[in-house]
């Protein structure tokens, strides 16, 4: 499996460190993110869909009910992460911005809004990023209260990190490491 800090730092993105001036802002649920997941899931279906193996929500908007910071994550299954430079072109073209890797190994990463709206998480199918990603997502999704618990912590770090994007990610990384370790064989 991913090692847990390389994990941490996936959630992460490079517009999350500390030159960052976006506060960390965690709201409640919006019923409106799965549609916005749904309609640029289709732009970059779209605009890249010859590379794509699948394409998820992921991170806490994907989850119904949860407090979220208001930025959809967007998770692309690629063969490889050697993107061609028209499929960079074509992402810029529906509003992505690349980021290289974001100093995630094992992901490229794109972003769109300012303030960021979505982001785009590219890895390799079946990666361990992926994996681990997608593990989070329905364990929340399956259990009620251990989303509730993650979203009263969220608020909690939102509110005490307000300023410090990466202090608030890492600070969550111990419940979404326990939480993990529960259903790892």
């Amino acid at each position: 499996m991913l090692n847990w800090l390389a994990w941490c730092a996936s959630m992460r993105s490079p517009s999350e460190q500390p030159r960052s001036n976006e506060p960390v802002e965690v709201v409640t649920y919006d019923p409106l993110w799965p549609t916005l997941f749904e309609t640029d899931r289709e732009l970059i279906l779209s605009a890249i869909g010859d590379v794509i193996l699948n394409i998820e929500h992921v991170g806490s908007t994907a989850v119904h009910g949860l407090a979220a910071k208001p930025v959809v994550d967007i998770m692309v299954g690629v063969r490889s992460l050697e993107l061609s430079d028209g499929s960079i072109s074509a992402m810029a073209a529906i509003g992505y911005e690349f980021m290289g890797d974001g100093n995630v190994a094992g992901r490229l990463y794109f972003r769109k809004g300012a303030p960021r709206s979505h982001q785009v998480h590219m890895t390799i199918l079946s990666s361990d990023f992926w994996n681990d990603h997608i593990l989070f997502r329905d364990l929340l999704r399956a259990h009620p209260g251990t989303a509730r618990k993650y979203g009263h912590l969220k608020r909690t770090l939102a509110k005490t990190f307000r300023n410090d994007r990466i202090a608030y990610t890492d600070a969550k990384s111990e419940f979404i490491q326990s939480t993990l370790a529960k259903v790892r064989p």
